[in-house]
């Protein structure tokens, strides 16, 4: 027959396993990225870090969930290697539950790093990026580098900035008769010698039209 201690031990065992599986897996909204790769938890901390990253108001670009982050590192995910895959996603486990190890300052400094408010996610970030142990400013970077990414992925950003890409008129040129487009087959060629043009030799305009990827639909 167990004895109180054994019950207890069950018992204190059984709140340790439901607290960890309510921080890992709890609370978050049900919802999916446009590739449906990564978890509601990931998009969280994704929109959590993004905005820390790139806060809202001071500047007239966006903020990083404004900029798309969360869906555009869905979409990178999908498209790499399943080990990069993988490695990227337990980075974002990391950094999103190592507040048990490396609190945000304030009350409830231990929690998970999506449920901080503002001000300690950016204090949690900073502490990644200035820490004088290495290996906790190789994984900020890492981070910063995913959110980076898709932070200049957006088209309003690189509008804001003056880098969206132009509308360019390309004349045939002799490679268009020789190469197809990237990943189609030399059967797709579809320009002859009787297509071939030459370059105007008129610079393009700093207010030419942008390109329909990079133009505001609102117009």
């Amino acid at each position: 027959m167990p004895s109180a201690w054994d019950l207890w031990a069950v018992l204190i065992a059984a709140l340790l396993l439901g607290w960890g599986w309510w921080r890992v897996f709890g609370g978050f909204p049900r919802a999916r990225g446009p590739a449906g790769v990564l978890a509601a938890r990931e998009l969280a901390f994704l929109a959590a870090a993004a905005d820390a990253t790139y806060p809202e108001g001071g500047s007239a670009l966006p903020s990083g969930t404004q900029a798309g982050i969360p869906a555009y590192v869905d979409r990178y995910v999908a498209s790499v290697p399943s080990t990069i895959g993988f490695l990227m996603r337990l980075l974002f486990f990391l950094i999103e539950h190592a507040t048990l190890l490396f609190a945000a300052p304030g009350g409830g400094g231990r929690r998970r790093f999506s449920s901080l408010n503002a001000e300690q996610r950016s204090a949690v970030l900073e502490g990644w990026g200035e820490s004088s142990w290495y290996p906790r400013r190789l994984v900020f970077s890492s981070l910063r580098a995913i959110l980076t990414m898709g932070f200049f992925s957006d088209p309003a950003v690189l509008r804001t900035l003056h880098l969206a890409a132009k509308r360019i008129e390309s004349p045939v040129v002799e490679a268009d008769l020789l190469y197809p487009a990237v990943g189609a087959h030399p059967s797709t060629i579809a320009h002859g010698p009787e297509d071939l043009g030459s370059p105007s030799g008129v610079p393009l305009a700093a207010d030419a039209p942008l390109h329909p990827d990079h133009a505001d639909p609102t117009g």
